[in-house]
């Protein structure tokens, strides 16, 4: 589904990504694993049109995105669920589900997709006319989850989803991301928690100081001992 090439992006003259080279096969989940400052947010960013990349291609669906603004690459089923949440918090549950709908594509359905995903988190049922600042930092994950599915992607990429959640929470956001997988959503997964992350990855890799220097199964890099002293400190 998605295939990025030789990807390299700079920010001034510091070079965040070095000739990254990765693909994403339809239906998969596709674990990125790395230090801080190793070009995780980077890459999900250039994926997504937010940064443009100096060189290198991104092939989603079999046409090319490198360089395409945003909201066209949302369009064309790419969705984001940031690290930091980024809700709107000063609008309702509701309006910040509606606000995921705004794309072209995700228009027709609205109605049925706003149902599916309150189905899918009852809690944001409960209270759509409240605040999106006031909730908590799960629920507010919750949502960010909720609006991303609204704008109906094909490819969600989630990016330090359980950062500043407690390990209930932690559990059930992966039960989330397990359930999404197992709908046939392709998944790629920036999270601090390796272990857990590399456990339900398909494909894996490790980035540091903007290359790939690890690649292959989920399982596979989380039994290698490189893997295990750096990320897992076996």
């Amino acid at each position: 589904m998605l295939i990025v090439s030789d990807l390299d992006l700079f920010y001034g003259d510091a070079q965040a990504l070095d000739g990254v080279s990765l693909a994403v096969a339809e239906g998969a989940t596709t674990a990125i694993v790395g230090a801080n400052g190793a070009g995780k947010t980077s890459l999900i960013r250039t994926i997504a049109g937010i940064q443009k990349p100096a060189r290198g291609t991104i092939r989603f669906k079999g046409r090319e995105i490198a360089g395409l603004p945003s909201h066209v690459v949302c369009d064309l089923g790419v969705g984001q669920v940031a690290e930091g949440r980024q809700i709107f918090p000063t609008l309702s549950i509701r309006e910040n589900l509606e606000m995921g709908a705004v794309i072209p594509r995700a228009r027709a359905t609205a109605k049925q997709t706003f149902e599916r995903v309150l189905d899918m988190f009852p809690r944001l049922r409960e209270r759509l006319d409240q605040a999106a600042g006031t909730l908590s930092g799960g629920e507010q994950q919750m949502l960010a989850i909720g609006r991303c599915l609204m704008g109906k992607p094909d490819l969600i990429m989630f990016d330090e989803p359980s950062l500043g959640l407690s390990p209930a929470l932690v559990q059930e956001l992966f039960r989330i991301i397990r359930a999404l997988a197992a709908d046939g959503m392709t998944i790629i997964l920036v999270e601090q928690n390796v272990a857990a992350s590399l456990k339900i990855a398909q494909r894996a890799y490790v980035l540091e100081n903007g290359r790939v220097v690890l690649s292959g199964t989920g399982e596979a890099l989380l039994a290698d001992p490189a893997v295990k002293q750096a990320y897992l400190g076996l």
